[in-house]
C-alpha cells in the first residue's frame, strides 16, 4: 500500500536557516511546496522594480533596481547582497512564488506580464519547460567559470549551484533497532524495510521529481502500456508502504525520525549535503546519504524576457557567479557552488560527499516525458 498525506502540518517551503531540533544545528535544505499560489514579497526596497531614473540632465540613467523572482528557499548573506547594491547602485526586490516547480509555473503563466527582471532557482528537471515557453532572454555571462560549462543548457540559463538529491537514513534509529540500514533502491522494497520510507510528490516537489528521474535512470522507461521499468519499481515501493507528502519540510521535520521531531520513518528524501547538519557533540553525523540513489540537481539563473531592467538582470547574474556569492552558497543554501575553486565547509568532505555516479536522464528526455511520468506516477501511487 501507499500512504499519502497532502495536509500540511507545519510551514513548508524550501527552507533556509531552520533549526534542526534536538541536535541544535542549523539546517537549511531544499524543500518544496506549491501551497503558495500567489507570489509573496520576501524582501523589498523603496525603489520601484525596474524603474528608470533620470540623472538630472534629462538623460535616462540605468534603472536603480531589479526584481529577483526566485523560490522560497533562496538565501544570501545580507552583507554579500549589500555589496552588489553598493557596487552597482542597483537595489534588489525578491518575489518568491513557492518551490522550484511553482516558480516555473508562475514564469510560464506570467510570461506576457513578467513578475520581474531576473530569475534564480529553475532546476534541470523543470528548465526545458520554461525554455520552450520562451520565458528567458539569451545571456551568456563572461564570468561563467569553466567548471560550470558542463551544466549549460544553451544560452537561456546560467548554472549557479548544484547538489545531489538522495535518500537519507537515520543511523541512530538503525543502531537502536539493531537493523542494518538500506543502501540501494532495491533494498528499500525488501520486506524488512516496509513502512520506513517517506518521499515527496513529484507533482508538487522538485526533489520529488528528481527522485522520479533517478528511478527512470536506474530502472529504465516504462512500456507504452504503463508497466515495467521505473513504474514497476514505484509499485514495489507502494506495496512496501512508502509515505508520500507534498514537500520536503513535512518529510524531513515531521515524518523522518532523524529530523529532530517525532517522526517514525528512518528513510527520507533529502540531499547529499544534509548529513553535516546532524553532526553531534562527538563529531559524528547522525544521518547518511545513500549515494547509490542520487540525482544531480542543477539550479540556474536567467534574464526574464520582457524585463524592465535587462541590464540590471545581467549584472545580477554576473554577481551570482562572483567569488563572493559563490563562497556564500554552501552556508546559505547548503548546495555546492558551480565554481569548483570555492572552498567548501570543512566537514563537507567527510559527511557530504557527492555521489560518484549519480543517476542521470538527458534534459531532452525530461522535457519530452515529464508530464507523462508524473501522470503515470500519480495514477499508480495516489489512486
Amino acid at each position: 500500500m501507499t500512504t499519502t498525506r497532502t495536509t500540511r502540518r507545519r510551514a513548508t517551503g524550501r527552507t533556509t536557516g531552520a533549526a534542526l531540533g534536538a541536535l541544535g544545528a542549523t539546517l537549511a535544505l531544499a524543500a518544496c511546496s506549491l501551497s503558495s499560489p500567489s507570489p509573496s514579497v520576501t524582501t523589498e526596497t523603496s525603489d520601484t522594480p525596474g524603474s528608470t531614473a533620470t540623472d538630472g540632465t534629462g538623460t535616462a540613467a540605468p534603472a536603480s533596481s531589479i526584481t529577483l523572482v526566485t523560490h522560497d528557499s533562496f538565501n544570501v548573506s545580507q552583507d554579500v547582497l549589500d555589496a552588489f547594491t553598493a557596487e552597482t547602485g542597483i537595489s534588489v526586490t525578491m518575489v518568491a512564488p513557492g518551490d522550484g516547480g511553482a516558480l516555473v509555473n508562475q514564469l510560464v503563466l506570467t510570461k506576457d506580464s513578467p513578475l520581474g527582471d531576473v530569475v534564480f532557482g529553475v532546476d534541470n528537471t523543470f528548465a526545458t519547460r520554461a525554455i520552450d515557453e520562451g520565458v528567458f532572454e539569451p545571456y551568456t555571462s563572461a564570468a561563467l567559470p569553466a567548471s560550470a560549462e558542463q551544466y549549460l543548457l544553451g544560452d537561456a540559463l546560467t548554472p549557479i549551484d548544484f547538489s545531489d538529491v538522495c535518500l537519507n537514513v537515520d543511523l541512530d534509529w538503525y543502531e537502536e533497532n539493531g537493523q542494518t540500514p538500506p543502501a540501494t533502491f532495491d533494498d528499500l522494497v525488501l520486506p524488512e524495510y516496509a513502512g520506513q520510507t517517506v518521499v515527496t510528490n513529484p507533482a508538487t516537489s522538485s526533489p520529488g521529481l528528481a527522485l522520479l528521474a533517478a528511478t527512470v535512470g536506474a530502472f529504465g522507461e516504462a512500456t507504452s502500456d504503463g508497466t515495467g521499468g521505473w513504474i514497476e519499481y514505484w509499485e514495489k515501493l507502494r506495496d512496501n508502504d512508502v509515505l508520500v507528502v507534498d514537500g520536503w519540510s513535512d518529510a524531513y521535520y515531521v515524518d523522518f525520525s532523524g529530523g529532530g521531531g517525532d517522526g517514525t520513518r528512518p528513510v527520507v528524501l533529502s540531499y547529499a549535503s544534509s548529513p553535516p547538519f546532524t553532526v553531534g557533540d562527538d563529531g559524528t553525523a547522525r544521518t547518511a546519504a545513500l549515494l547509490d540513489t542520487c540525482f544531480r540537481q542543477v539550479e540556474y539563473a536567467g534574464v526574464i524576457a520582457g524585463a524592465a531592467n535587462p541590464e540590471g538582470a545581467r549584472a545580477f547574474i554576473d554577481f551570482m557567479l562572483s567569488p563572493e556569492f559563490q563562497a556564500d552558497v554552501p552556508g546559505q543554501m547548503y548546495v555546492y557552488p558551480v565554481d569548483s575553486s570555492v572552498e567548501l565547509p570543512a566537514d563537507w568532505a567527510r559527511f557530504a560527499p557527492l555521489a560518484p555516479s549519480p543517476w542521470t536522464v538527458p534534459a531532452e528526455d525530461i522535457a519530452a516525458h515529464r508530464s507523462d511520468w508524473i501522470d503515470l506516477w500519480a495514477s499508480k501511487l495516489l489512486a
